[in-house]
């Protein structure tokens, strides 16, 4: 199947797709998936719900181009996490000054939605913890470098990437760095992870709010019903 088939309907679709390939972690109670928002949490909402496994968010933020906003050229985490690809940055002609300034603008982004996001509970723990890190795709990697390398500071027991599609690039390099990279489908290039979908539509923060909240109270103790 190549690009442009649209082999997932849309994001839950895709998670619901993605789940059973990681059926080794179901029900573990050492496990975390933290999804990218924000169409990483589509994803990661049915992944969690059929793992049964707690739904949290790591944030990162792609650096684009000033010339071309659909070429990454780093990313910016939560930790103060930065990533450049310096290589492309030399050959775009982008200025050290010009990425210090994108980036500090992401970084405050990162930290704009640190509030919104951890607004109402504590930013997961992460350490002796198996991680699922889950996006909606991986083209250049980019995001989820920074998303690696911020996890990798706060000593989890493994580290597990799962997408619905990756580049081959993205997956030479990552695959180096975690337990296990996880995919449906793996191509190179891929030029753009929306021509994967047929319904790619752009998620609100409301609505990643309502899924964390909803996916807080599905793996919180119940209380037990009076006689």
């Amino acid at each position: 199947m190549g690009e442009g088939d649209m082999p997932f309907r849309d994001r839950a679709d895709a998670g619901r797709q993605l789940a059973p390939r990681l059926a080794a972690y179901a029900g573990r109670e050492d496990v975390t998936l933290l999804s990218l928002p924000r169409g990483g949490v589509l994803v990661g909402f049915e992944i969690a719900k059929l793992l049964r496994v707690p739904l949290d968010v790591l944030i990162a933020r792609r650096i684009v181009a000033p010339v071309n906003h659909r070429m990454t050229i780093g990313a910016v985490a939560s930790g103060g996490v930065r990533v450049v690809d310096e290589e492309l940055c030399r050959a775009l002609g982008v200025s050290d000054k010009t990425v210090q300034w994108l980036a500090d603008a992401e970084a405050r982004e990162v930290e704009r939605l640190e509030r919104v996001y951890y607004g109402c509970h504590r930013a997961p723990g992460i350490r002796d913890r198996t991680l699922l890190l889950v996006d909606d795709g991986v083209a250049t990697g980019a995001s989820m470098r920074a998303a690696v390398t911020a996890v990798e500071q706060g000593r989890p027991a493994g580290i597990v990437i799962a997408v619905p599609v990756a580049s081959y690039a993205a997956y030479a390099e990552l695959s180096r760095r975690v337990r296990e990279f996880v995919y449906c489908y793996i191509r190179d290039p891929v030029y753009s992870v929306g021509l994967w979908y047929e319904d790619y539509a752009p998620v609100s923060e409301q609505e990643v709010c309502r899924l964390l909240g909803e996916a807080l109270d599905r793996s919180s103790p119940r209380a037990p019903q009076a006689p």
